[in-house]
Parts: structure tokens; C-alpha cells; sequence
């Protein structure tokens, strides 16, 4: 029998055998002089309550199965029909016991047809009442757990939708860095700078097979993702080895860190192009990564100055956009003029790969 099958037996067993201790307890004080047996009269009042388990199983298919919600007039008529039924059978059983098992003395009933007829007459509104309370229960049990599968569902596709969106921002990360590289190569190769080219597709080949190896993963470290910076820098040094150089400062204790796929490629890639490309003055760009308690902080440095262009660039964007998916609430990203230059500054929880 199913986990929750179980739990519901024992629950609605639990219940009743409470009720019929109440009941027996409140019956034995109500009548102390007559010095009638504790035991015998729990012992009873279990059986005779205990019968509820069952009938109100029955019941709960019942109501599943010829619900009152929305109302029906024929639904109705079935049960207050079953009701009429459910007291009829349970006082039959009530009668029975009272023979069987005698927990009354002297007023204990010798005779089973007078007895019943008297006792339906006056117990009849109490079965009515509560099936009308079983049936009211499993409406509400029914709704609530309609409302908890409709909540999971929800936050389920909640879910599916985020990564849905997070992946979509990364596919447009990778053919945006890939189609830079290539037009540089093309640009090397109309030049004649044969060695520059082939330095230049070695590590486009290392970047790609970067990305393709971490394909459908959300998180890296830190050190790949330095080295992969450091190799696209590389890459876009022998396009200028005049114009660029740059310097990479990681913290012992920041390199074991956690970060999104291809955070810092975007990053390295805009100081490049808005900071260097565009001017004709030999430029540098910094990339500095460190741990500040249960923060990590990075910051991508470029000689230059802050542009339009460059702040509602797609890069920037698709990285905020993809922070945001993964730390809503818990990350920093900042873009402003510093030091002669341009700061990209974003700071993230502590975390590590695993």
C-alpha cells in the first residue's frame, strides 16, 4: 500500500479511536455510581467508533466519485440516501456490540429490535452529522492538495523557464565571441600575417572547446575561466601586439571559486573592442579576481572612457541578465569610469565547483 494510502488509514484511525475514548471516558464519569468497568467501556466505545474508519473510507470514494462540488442535485439526493444507509448499518453494529460485549449493567439492553429502533431514532441526526463532516473533509483535503499540485506545477515551470531563458543567454554569448574571432582572423589573413592567423584559430580552438565541453553546466571555476580570459586576450593581442597588453591578478584563494560559464570572456571582450579597438593610442586592460569573505569580487580594468555604446552593449546586458537569473538579489554589477579607465565590477556569493 502507497506511503500516503498508509498515512491516511492511521490518521483516520488515529481519530477515531480517539473519539471513542472520549466518549467512554465521558460516559463512565457521567454515570460513577453505577461503578461500570473503565476498560470494557473503552474497549467498546473503540469498536463501537472505530467502525468510522472503514465508512469513512467508503465515504471519501463516495464523494470522489459523485462529488457535491459543483452542486448537484442528484449527488445530493445519493448521499444524503447513503447517509441514511451509513446510520441505519452503524447503529445495527452499535446495538450489536452492546449485546456482545454487555459494557452497561443492569441498564445494558437484553433485546436487540427495541433497542435499535430507539437508538436510531435518536442517534440518527449525530450519523448524519457526521457524514455530513466526512464529506466536508475530504472537500477540503481535496482542495488543498488541488492547490499544493497546482503550486508545485508552478514553481516547476517556474523553474523550467528560468533555465530555459539562462540557456538562451548563454547560446547568444558563444556565436557572439565566435564571430569576432573570426572576423579578426579574416582581417590577419587579408594581411598576409600568416603566423598571427594560425595563433590566433589555436586558441579560438582552445575557447570553443572550452565552451563546447561545458555545454548544459552552469558554473566554473575560477581559474578555467582566467585561463580562458587569458587566452582570449591572447588572441586579440596578436591582432595588436602594439597596441595591447594586459596583466591577469587571481588570488591563491580565489582560483577554487564558482562562477557562471563564460562570465569573463564578455567582460574581456567588451574592454577590448570599447577600449582599445577604438582608440588609436596603445591601450591595457587588468583583470583582478578575489575573495572578500563570503563574497567574490572581479574587476576588468581597460585604459579608455565609458561610452553609450558600450554600456547598452549586448554583452553587458546578456551578463546582467544572466546574474540576475542566477543570484536575483545577491549580486553586484557595475560598469563606470575609474582610474583613468573603465571598471566592470561584479561581485558574487562565495562558492566553489561541486
Amino acid at each position: 500500500m502507497p506511503r500516503g494510502r498508509i498515512g491516511d488509514w492511521g490518521l483516520a484511525a488515529g481519530f477515531w479511536i480517539l473519539f471513542g475514548v472520549a466518549c467512554a471516558v465521558q460516559v463512565w464519569v457521567s454515570m460513577l455510581a453505577h461503578n461500570h468497568s473503565l476498560t470494557r467501556l473503552i474497549l467498546y466505545e473503540i469498536a463501537v467508533w472505530s467502525a468510522w474508519i472503514v465508512v469513512g473510507k467508503g465515504v471519501a470514494w463516495l464523494v470522489r466519485r459523485y462529488p457535491i462540488v459543483p452542486l448537484s442535485a442528484g449527488h445530493l439526493v445519493l448521499h444524503l440516501l447513503a447517509a441514511a444507509g451509513v446510520a441505519v448499518l452503524h447503529t445495527a453494529w452499535w446495538v450489536g456490540l452492546e449485546l456482545l460485549l454487555i459494557p452497561f449493567d443492569v441498564m445494558n439492553p437484553k433485546a436487540f429490535g427495541p433497542r435499535f429502533l430507539k437508538l436510531l431514532f435518536y442517534q440518527s441526526p449525530l450519523e448524519m452529522m457526521l457524514y455530513a463532516m466526512v464529506v466536508l473533509t475530504v472537500v477540503a483535503y481535496d482542495a488543498w492538495v488541488h492547490v499544493r499540485e497546482r503550486e508545485v506545477r508552478s514553481a516547476q515551470l517556474e523553474t523550467l523557464l528560468a533555465e530555459a531563458r539562462l540557456e538562451a543567454l548563454e547560446l547568444q554569448i558563444r556565436p557572439h565571441f565566435l564571430f569576432n574571432t573570426l572576423n579578426a582572423v579574416s582581417a590577419l589573413v587579408h594581411t598576409g600575417a600568416r603566423d598571427q592567423a594560425l595563433g590566433m584559430i589555436g586558441g579560438l580552438s582552445d575557447l570553443l572547446r572550452y565552451a563546447l565541453d561545458r555545454a548544459g553546466t552552469s558554473s566554473a571555476a575560477v581559474a578555467d575561466e582566467v585561463a580562458m580570459a587569458r587566452r582570449y586576450l591572447e588572441i586579440q593581442q596578436l591582432r595588436a601586439p602594439d597596441r595591447l597588453t594586459f596583466a591577469i591578478e587571481v588570488a591563491p584563494e580565489a582560483q577554487r571559486g564558482a562562477v557562471p560559464v563564460l562570465l569573463l570572456q564578455p567582460l574581456v571582450e567588451n574592454a577590448v573592442r570599447h577600449g582599445i579597438e577604438v582608440n588609436q593610442a596603445a591601450g591595457r586592460v587588468t583583470v583582478h579576481v578575489h575573495r572578500d569573505g563570503d563574497r567574490l569580487r572581479i574587476r576588468v580594468w581597460n585604459s579608455g572612457r565609458l561610452g553609450a555604446r558600450r554600456a547598452e552593449g549586448i554583452g553587458l546586458a546578456n551578463t546582467a541578465a544572466r546574474l540576475e537569473q542566477l543570484y536575483p538579489g545577491r549580486h553586484e554589477l557595475t560598469l563606470r569610469e575609474e582610474d583613468s579607465g573603465v571598471v566592470a565590477a561584479i561581485v558574487l556569493p562565495w562558492s566553489v565547483v561541486g
